[in-house]
């Protein structure tokens, strides 16, 4: 399917381009991807973003739309088929409501883990697993017998919004030392991933895990030498 005049400013390692690229994936999209070097931010991506000046943006038809949640609707609400974000109301508000906790709790409280040490990330860690515990618990409640995916029977807005982290918590886990989610500690969470991570769209998409955890591990580095300074 042709997305006339779509094209993706990002990097391939950060979650919330991988987000959109996934939602483009998984509509048949097809768009540019044009690489952004965040140190040396391109003139067009600061045109087109000049409030936050940073990735993703997408850009239809000239116009662009900024923020991932954001460009996440537009994609869904503008290519409807097949649907993201869809079901009754209250199923709809009970999947941004975790999208939601996901975007501003879990994924801040794994950054902060990367990159801390010491107290700090035993404190980080603690935080980072209430956090997945509440959102595995959240899940069974609010959706229960669905699956394989979060989306149910198809893959639907929190899939492509925890997509990332197919290969992003292997990545922490290895470079902590430790495990978050799994079969064990969360079957919910875990299955899902683990099934959205087989569809052939994802497995084109997402890095390999060896290059995310480079990435994960240059980030923890040089937020911790700079600690140092």
């Amino acid at each position: 399917m042709e997305g006339k005049g779509l094209k993706l400013y990002g990097t391939r390692c950060s979650g919330f381009c991988l987000m959109v690229e996934l939602a483009l994936k998984l509509k048949g999209l097809t768009y540019e991807f044009v690489e952004e070097d965040l140190r040396n931010k391109s003139a067009a991506l600061l045109r087109y973003n000049p409030v936050h000046r940073k990735v993703p943006v997408l850009v239809h038809d000239g116009e662009p739309i900024c923020e991932s949640q954001v460009i996440l609707r537009y994609i869904d609400e503008t290519f409807s088929e097949p649907p993201l974000l869809a079901g009754a109301p209250l199923r709809r508000a009970r999947v941004l409501f975790w999208v939601d906790f996901f975007v501003h709790t879990l994924m801040p409280a794994s950054r902060t883990a990367v990159v801390s040490q010491g107290e700090e990330l035993t404190r980080a860690l603690e935080e980072l697993r209430r956090a997945v515990k509440t959102m595995e618990d959240g899940l069974q409640r609010d959706f229960p017998g669905e699956g394989p995916f979060f989306g149910g029977a198809t893959p639907g807005l929190l899939d492509v919004v925890c997509g990332p982290s197919s290969v992003g918590v292997p990545a922490v886990e290895q470079l902590l030392g430790l495990k978050l989610v799994n079969m064990e500690t969360a079957p919910f969470m875990s299955s899902r991933m683990t099934a959205f991570a087989q569809l052939d769209a994802v497995k084109e998409t997402l890095p390999p895990r060896d290059v995310f955890f480079e990435y994960a591990k240059k980030i923890r580095e040089m937020v911790l030498a700079s600690a140092r300074k």
